[in-house]
């Protein structure tokens, strides 16, 4: 029997959840260079402003949450690189005991879902250059380097750019 992966919009009840599991998958991941009490893990763990400024979804395996990402529309102040008719996410995250459960695939499917669903023809994502399982996923599901749009939010960090086009 398998156990699908539901993806929905976060409860006030899963914020909790879904903060550990974004620091924790990017600390798993290598991905906090300052550490989980750092600067972007305390960015990571505030699920309550992503909540009510941009669209938190989490993901729930066999009862449990076990993945989130953050969908940035076009007022939100999460939004990095997205443009008019693009939609942009971020902070997406899986717990580390969830890796190759195909939670990361269910998250982007439901972001590429939205994205259909109000219109836009893009879905754009910046992903560090140093996580190579991150752009792995990506580009299965059709994403292409869009690199007029890499940046460094500060010096030692590389952010590169990926798009889809929904056209």
């Amino acid at each position: 029997m398998t156990n699908p992966v539901v993806v929905r919009r976060a409860t006030v009840d899963d914020l909790a959840a879904a903060a550990r599991i974004g620091v924790e998958a990017y600390v798993g991941a290598g991905q906090l260079d300052d550490g989980p009490d750092g600067f972007y893990g305390t960015v990571l763990a505030d699920t309550g402003s992503r909540e009510s400024d941009a669209l938190l979804l989490v993901a729930v395996r066999q009862g449990q949450v076990v993945g989130t990402v953050t969908i940035c529309p076009p007022a939100s102040p999460f939004r990095e690189i997205g443009r008019d008719g693009e939609v942009e996410f971020r902070f997406l995250a899986v717990a580390p005991e969830a890796w190759g459960y195909g939670v990361g695939n269910a998250l982007v499917a439901a972001c590429e879902e939205h994205a259909r669903s109000t219109g836009s023809n893009r879905l754009v994502i910046c992903v560090r250059d140093i996580n190579a399982a991150a752009m792995t996923l990506y580009a299965r599901h059709g994403f292409q380097r869009l690199p007029e749009r890499d940046w460094h939010p500060v010096p030692e960090v590389a952010l590169l750019a990926f798009e889809k086009n929904l056209t």
